[in-house]
């Protein structure tokens, strides 16, 4: 009888039971130190069709420099664990995703090296829309289902639009911040000064108000194609060591207007 309410209600301790009646011992998953990791990330790149050929270029470039960089390195060393779980994800519209390179462990150069080179290697691709909404969904099910256990979960987040598909970003973005992730935005506004609508939106002030959240959640846009690798090493070191950017000690209650962000969903 006790067994059999054992069974019931303690799988797990009934297969004990069982073990000591039989002399058999059961299997138990060994604990893996190995999947312990300082932060999990998801480096999510922009890939619509307003990036081109050279700007994409430029893109994948600054992430490799960035991620083999001593600085970057030198970040994950002195972590708790000292090493990081990193997935790189390509995006564009409502399900159009590509891992470019699934689920590392970064701990030292060869690691990074061995990393950066699928994102270096792999063929650039384009297309049609821009589904923020769909892409940070995608980043949050990749850390979900993935096999590494962190203190901070952080979504990177690029892109030069706003969510043009796949309904409201921001609702979709307050769900995702539910499960305890960190979103930080790396706004491309490169073609500010040439591209009407950019400039209009004030994409940096976008992503602040309707794309970032989580515990110290921030954004840093990149204005020009030389800045793009120093922005992202930034960004990189920043997330990797759980840094915040500094805030004014006083600030004004409201000194510019919020940012529709329903306008383009």
């Amino acid at each position: 009888m006790l067994a059999g309410l054992v069974s019931l209600l303690f799988p797990s301790s009934a297969r004990a039971l069982d073990a000591l009646r039989t002399g058999v011992s059961p299997i138990i998953a060994a604990y893996d130190a190995s999947r312990e990791v300082d932060v999990e990330l998801v480096l999510a790149v922009d890939i619509s069709q307003s990036m081109d050929t050279d700007e994409q270029e430029v893109q994948r470039a600054g992430y490799v420099s960035a991620i083999t960089s001593p600085d970057v390195l030198e970040a994950v060393r002195f972590g708790p664990i000292g090493r990081i779980a990193v997935t790189y994800l390509e995006w564009g519209g409502v399900d159009e995703h590509f891992i470019v390179a699934n689920w590392t462990v970064i701990q030292d150069e060869a690691s990074a090296a061995s990393f950066a080179a699928q994102i270096a290697e792999s063929p650039l691709r384009q297309v049609q829309r821009t589904s923020i909404a769909s892409a940070l969904t995608k980043a949050v099910e990749m850390m979900q289902t993935n096999s590494y256990n962190s203190m901070r979960q952080v979504i990177d987040i690029s892109g030069d639009g706003p969510n043009n598909q796949g309904g409201s970003v921001t609702k979709a973005r307050d769900k995702l911040l539910t499960t305890g992730v960190t979103i930080n935005g790396l706004p491309l506004m490169m073609k500010s000064s040439s591209n009407a609508w950019q400039a209009m939106l004030n994409l940096d002030q976008y992503y602040e108000d309707c794309v970032i959240g989580g515990p110290g959640s921030f954004t840093i846009p990149v204005r020009s194609k030389e800045g793009f690798a120093d922005a992202i090493k930034m960004k990189l070191v920043m997330e990797i060591a759980g840094l915040q950017m500094q805030r004014p000690l006083v600030q004004q209650a409201a000194d510019r207007k919020p940012v529709q962000c329903s306008i383009f969903d």
